[in-house]
């Protein structure tokens, strides 16, 4: 028996009736978890996503939103939804604003660069003059770091135009090193516990604010320490690197933080930046893309005007 024509027979009687305003519908349904957020994103009337929402209801045969006391909360299976839709709405929007012909000085599109904070602070002003000098109806859209940017799922990387990472995070087989940076550790200037230099006793001692509760996605410094003895005593987490000085402000905490970083939030009289003592290993930052993209010629433009970036020293 020849399956191939029933299983697009099926394929397109579960497609009938849904177009794209309906896989925008549907990823704003699952991401707003509600109709009326949904309806502000998309910048249409609650009756719309209603009516939305009922025909996805019937399409999928699940509820996808159920009401859970004063909101409402997806279906387990709209949980397996929405990562797709996020998928499936930016492969559309990257096929639909793709260019024959790429001209920065006539181009319109969108450029998707997901980055740390630490690459944002250090690359984001520059990369941002450079577009807006070449391609002024251009637009870059930066995305924080998420688990599913660094979980190595190919998927991804189709949707977006790259990564600003260090070294040690990602598996992806594009690259371009943009500049090295050192690590050194941030503490109050109120703080009594420390002298002019810190010892490998004092890291131990003193208590730590970091970045990232997993320990598979802290900094290699960090590991480093860990593999010299350091079990370090964590008292505060936060998800980016340059909210650091602000937790270790008046305490006696201690935090790890790249020197071009916190040249530019650690550098006033309430911080002292100290040296590490021990040799900690630079940070190498980089731009990461998928092969995917080796052909297009406004990616190609996008790489080239990354890899000429003059970072400030």
């Amino acid at each position: 028996m020849n399956e191939g024509p029933e299983r697009e027979r099926v394929a397109e009687l579960r497609l009938s009736g849904l177009d794209l305003p309906q896989l925008h519908a549907l990823h704003a349904l699952l991401t707003e978890r509600s109709v009326t957020g949904a309806a502000a994103r998309l910048g249409r009337s609650q009756p719309t996503l209603s009516g939305s929402l009922a025909r996805l209801r019937r399409h999928f045969g699940d509820e996808l939103l159920t009401r859970s006391g004063n909101h409402y909360a997806l279906t387990r299976f709209a949980e397996q939804l929405r990562p797709l839709t996020t998928i499936a709405v930016a492969a559309v929007e990257r096929v639909f604003g793709a260019e024959a012909e790429f001209d920065p000085r006539q181009t319109r599109r969108e450029f998707t660069v997901v980055s740390s904070d630490h690459g944002i602070s250090i690359l984001g002003g520059p990369l941002v003059a450079r577009i807006s000098r070449e391609a002024p109806g251009a637009r870059v859209r930066f995305i924080p770091v998420t688990p599913e940017s660094i979980s190595r799922k190919e998927e991804f990387y189709h949707t977006i135009d790259g990564v600003l990472m260090p070294h040690g995070y990602l598996d992806l087989p594009r690259n371009i090193d943009l500049y090295a940076d050192r690590w050194v550790c941030v503490v109050s200037a109120a703080n009594s516990r420390v002298g002019e230099r810190l010892s490998m006793s004092d890291l131990q001692k003193l208590p730590w604010v970091a970045t990232f509760s997993d320990p598979l996605v802290r900094a290699p410094a960090w590991r480093q320490m860990e593999l010299l003895g350091v079990s370090p005593r964590v008292c505060a987490v936060a998800e980016s690197f340059l909210a650091l000085p602000h937790l270790v402000r008046g305490s006696d905490a201690v935090a790890l933080l790249q020197e071009r970083v916190a040249a530019l939030v650690a550098s006033g009289p309430e911080f002292r930046i100290l040296e590490c003592p021990f040799e900690a290993m630079p940070l190498v930052e980089a731009f990461w893309w998928h092969p995917l993209h080796d052909d297009d010629p406004g990616h190609a433009w996008l790489r080239r005007c990354i890899s000429e970036l003059q970072p400030a020293a």
